[in-house]
């Protein structure tokens, strides 16, 4: 079960455009044999998070394929810190950081919400492509603008 945890009752109302959050219980079959979450479940809850944030948000694949493109992802680095387990419910954050040209990049978090224990954090680059041809193209322009501060700020961070 997926739900969202900033209590917007509203569905009219739409998702802050830059961050969102998600929660859900670690289910039975997402575990490895260690009984661990298996590292490839990570790269599936922030491909999930990040489909939800953008349909939340009024981005998404409709929105998307309206204006002739859409989101792949590119690369994804992910850092685990400590392993999830059966029945933890988990806490996911994803933060925009970056959309310039064709490309944009996220950050997502991913805690235990029992005792904020920090489990792992992925770094994922997105490429709009053209529907049409599947190929890279500059993302739209409403999208750019509306991350300019964030990647201001990312890109200021870079240059330290």
């Amino acid at each position: 079960m997926v739900r969202e945890t900033n209590g917007v009752p509203d569905e009219v109302a739409r998702a802050d455009p830059l961050q969102f959050t998600l929660r859900w219980p670690v289910r039975g079959y997402e575990l490895d044999s260690n009984g661990h979450v298996n590292n490839a479940v990570y790269l599936s809850w922030a491909e999930e998070l990040a489909t939800a944030h953008a349909e939340a948000a009024g981005y998404g694949r409709e929105w998307s394929a309206s204006r002739g493109g859409g989101w792949v992802v590119r690369q994804t680095e992910i850092t685990y810190h400590r392993p999830a387990v059966y029945g933890d419910e988990i806490e996911l954050t994803v933060r925009v950081e970056l959309v310039r040209g064709a490309r944009a990049v996220r950050r997502t978090t991913m805690m235990r919400v029992a005792d904020r224990e920090l489990l792992a954090e992925g770094l994922t680059e997105w490429v709009w492509v053209r529907l049409s041809d599947g190929r890279a193209a500059p993302a739209p322009r409403e999208l750019v603008e509306l991350a300019a501060a964030v990647t201001a700020r990312t890109l200021a961070q870079r240059r330290r």
